[in-house]
């Protein structure tokens, strides 16, 4: 797992060292525990590249926020920041959500189930209901212990599935 500092994880994300790949679909056989509910369909699935931010409290490494960039074809779509928000960079709309469920992933950050509880504007994010966080790949937080006031940045990259209602 390499780790870096949050500042050099910062203007890796900013000069274009993620967000390279294109978008893939959503994972098939997506465990029960994070389907997205009846009454929704699909909008759209992005490639999410980038760092989680942990902080050490108390000898622990506890989570600050992610901070990526989602893409499709190669071509930033949006920013995923604290809250956990998503915001696009092509039309400015936004979704923060809360998580309801997660199913555990060996070696990466779990998969998690989202639910929408902030929407701005009128463009692809503004009616999202759920988001659904596939497919993860590292991000996991440094295992032992560490000194209060440290922080790291672990790369992670994940697909980030957008729902709407029907």
């Amino acid at each position: 797992m390499k780790r870096m500092t949050v500042a050099l994880a910062v203007g890796a994300l900013l000069v274009g060292g993620a967000a390279t790949a294109s978008a893939t679909p959503a994972a098939r056989g997506v465990p029960d525990t994070i389907k997205v509910p009846d009454g929704n369909r699909p909008l759209a699935t992005y490639l999410g590249e980038g760092v989680q931010i942990y902080g050490c409290t108390n000898g622990a490494w506890t989570l600050i926020q992610p901070a990526a960039v989602l893409s499709k074809h190669g071509h930033p779509v949006a920013i995923h920041s604290k809250g956990p928000v998503w915001t696009s960079t092509v039309d400015g709309s936004t979704v923060g959500a809360a998580a309801v469920a997660n199913a555990p992933k060996d070696g990466a950050i779990p998969q998690l189930l989202l639910k929408a509880n902030l929407n701005t504007g009128d463009g692809v994010f503004g009616k999202v209901t759920y988001i659904q966080r596939l497919n993860t790949r590292g991000g996991v937080a440094p295992a032992g212990s560490c000194t209060t006031g440290a922080q790291t940045a672990v790369r992670y990259s994940a697909d980030y599935a957008f729902w709407v209602a029907e």
